[in-house]
């Protein structure tokens, strides 16, 4: 089915998640949002006190490739954000943790985040805002499933951002 024979609500679907993608709305004071995704990923895997995330670890967690996990870690680290450590049981190993900077810039982060969505909340109401919620989840995961079907049939690539 071309373009033009696409249903409307198709096109609006498609347009408002492109919207929401351009909206950059997680990121956070000069660094890249896919910056401040990797630091929350370090944040989680600290949570329960983990032994912190090898490259190849935040890769697969991320879905991007290790050389851009590599590029990402040295823009932290270059800020100061994040240390790397040698595996207590294995010298080889490398594991990346958050710096106590990188604990404060993602609270921060977090804390502005939970803001604006506090905000919208109020701007469209509790039922709307659990609506929404329920939906995006919803869309979510049908464009996951979707998106691993295709990888399966050979049509589909990697994302790397």
């Amino acid at each position: 089915m071309s373009v033009e024979q696409q249903p409307a609500a198709a096109k609006l679907l498609m347009e408002a998640f492109m919207q929401v993608r351009r909206t950059n709305w997680h990121g956070f004071q000069g660094y890249k949002p896919s910056q401040i995704k990797l630091l929350y990923c370090l944040k989680r895997a600290s949570a329960n006190d983990g032994p912190g995330l090898m490259v190849s670890e935040i890769s697969r967690l991320l879905h991007v490739t290790s050389p851009t996990v590599t590029q990402l870690l040295k823009e932290l680290e270059d800020n100061g954000l994040i240390e790397r450590k040698s595996d207590l049981r294995d010298r080889r190993v490398v594991r990346i943790h958050l710096s106590d900077r990188g604990q404060e810039v993602i609270a921060k982060a977090s804390e502005i985040a939970l803001s604006s969505f506090h905000g919208l909340m109020e701007h469209l109401g509790e039922e709307e805002s659990v609506q929404l919620a329920s939906l995006l989840k919803k869309s979510t995961q049908y464009l996951r499933d979707r998106q691993e079907q295709m990888k399966q049939s050979g049509l589909g690539g990697e994302e790397d951002s």
